[in-house]
């Protein structure tokens, strides 16, 4: 795709970005066909490509968004599958960062908008304000029958009940030194810790049973993604460097094998830290070590560790969802199949299971029709494999999904922690 930046936009490092990414589309429109928008609305603005040429049209004219503009950009689910499917390596995802980036900059959002999005932006990440907000939308919940539609099913995606932690909270999850084989930090996330604490839960347990030890740095709470695609750059930013200096700071001083990450949509965000600060002096160095070191769990598990599965008579026919920021934006897919078939289990392959659930960070709060739609469709799909559970690797797909169907679904790592010699999901209880 041809493009007509000035020498002097060109020194803007997102207009050079910008630029290097468009030249790669050569207008095929393949990314449409496994777009999720444009296979519900059929509007070529609600496209990879027709968004690619809205962004492209922006900043070469140097032009602020308008409502329309807006539009088209906010329902990106920023699934990535047209990453997967584009021929050509067009890096849409930082296409639409610098497009997220330039609205909030140059458009004023009706009020309403503003102030619910600066809401979340505050509220989830930081886990002691998310708790108050969770307690208090169970006060008033009897009463949603009140709110607008809007707020009633926000509050559906909230659960009844925060789980009791088992494990108690602790920097260091050591195990025997003349037995270790190796030392990680674990990113606990922010939403996850408190609506679903048994997931980290079952990772320290699964790794320190097989002799990694696990610290838990406890200034880092939000990986900063959310904020980041809304375009909040400076926030993000923020949370960024903290975490960047901190990870930085205890792998120069003690050592680190990696960095897990067991939210998908987070671990993405950490590998793309060295891309973000690419141009920043002080922190490239460290930024590009952090993206490196991050690996999501099954990734970690498949490559470092020799898994001790127990045998079990008793077999389940699993539906593994793949959560897109871990098939598309991280290319990580094969992995967790694999490590839950040498359970011993069978996996089932959902239809189009490339398409999106719907959950996308906030997008089942903000889109609510699109991402509702979207649901019923993977519903539909898992429900016509018939499974015994779900697994998945990804906090908001578990909770997206969960809000559609009975069929339990729990993470990757709580199965395979159960399977070797873990505690069995209480969701599975019932199995």
């Amino acid at each position: 795709m041809q493009t007509v930046f000035s020498p002097d936009q060109l020194k803007d490092k997102t207009n050079k970005s910008v630029e290097q990414i468009v030249r790669k589309c050569v207008h095929c429109g393949m990314c449409n066909a496994t777009c999720p928008t444009y296979q519900l609305l059929g509007d070529e603005l609600d496209g990879p490509r027709g968004r690619i040429y809205l962004i492209k049209d922006m900043l070469e004219n140097n032009k602020p968004a308008n409502e329309k503009i807006v539009k088209h950009l906010d329902r990106c689910l920023s699934c990535y599958s047209c990453m997967t499917t584009c021929p050509s390596g067009v890096n849409y995802m930082h296409m639409i960062d610098h497009g997220r980036s330039h609205i909030e900059k140059t458009y004023k959002r009706p009020i309403f908008q503003r102030l619910f999005r600066s809401l979340l932006s505050f509220v989830l990440p930081n886990p002691k304000i998310f708790k108050v907000l969770a307690w208090a939308v169970n006060i008033v919940r009897p009463l949603s029958f009140m709110f607008p539609e809007f707020i009633k099913n926000s509050m559906k995606l909230m659960p009844a009940n925060l789980p009791k932690k088992t494990l108690k909270e602790q920097k260091v999850y050591p195990v025997d030194k003349d037995k270790q084989v190796a030392r990680v930090a674990l990113l606990t996330g922010c939403v996850q810790r408190e609506i679903s604490p048994e997931i980290n839960e079952s990772t320290i347990r699964l790794l320190n049973r097989h002799n990694v030890e696990v610290i838990v740095l406890p200034e880092i709470n939000c990986c900063g993604s959310l904020d980041h695609h809304m375009g909040k750059d400076k926030s993000a930013h923020t949370l960024f460097k903290k975490n960047i200096n901190l990870w930085y700071d205890e792998y120069l001083n003690n050592g680190l094998t990696a960095i897990i990450s067991n939210t998908s949509g987070c671990g993405t965000t950490l590998k793309d830290y060295g891309f973000i600060f690419r141009d920043d002096k002080e922190l490239r160095k460290k930024a590009k070590k952090i993206s490196e070191l991050t690996k999501d769990i099954s990734e970690f598990l498949d490559k470092n560790i020799k898994l001790n599965f127990n045998t079990s008579d008793k077999t389940y026919k699993i539906a593994y969802h793949s959560p897109c920021s871990m098939q598309h934006g991280q290319k990580v897919h094969q992995q967790p199949i694999d490590l839950i078939k040498k359970t011993g289990n069978e996996v089932l392959n959902i239809p189009e299971g490339h398409l999106c659930c719907g959950s996308a960070g906030t997008y089942n709060i903000l889109q609510q029709k699109i991402a509702n739609q979207l649901l019923k469709n993977k519903v539909s799909n898992i429900e016509k494999v018939n499974p015994d559970f779900i697994s998945t690797g990804n906090i908001g797909c578990m909770t997206q999904i969960s809000s559609g169907t009975q069929i339990p679904i729990v993470h990757t790592v709580e199965v395979i922690d159960w399977l070797t010699g873990g505690p069995k999901p209480l969701k599975l209880s019932n199995l």
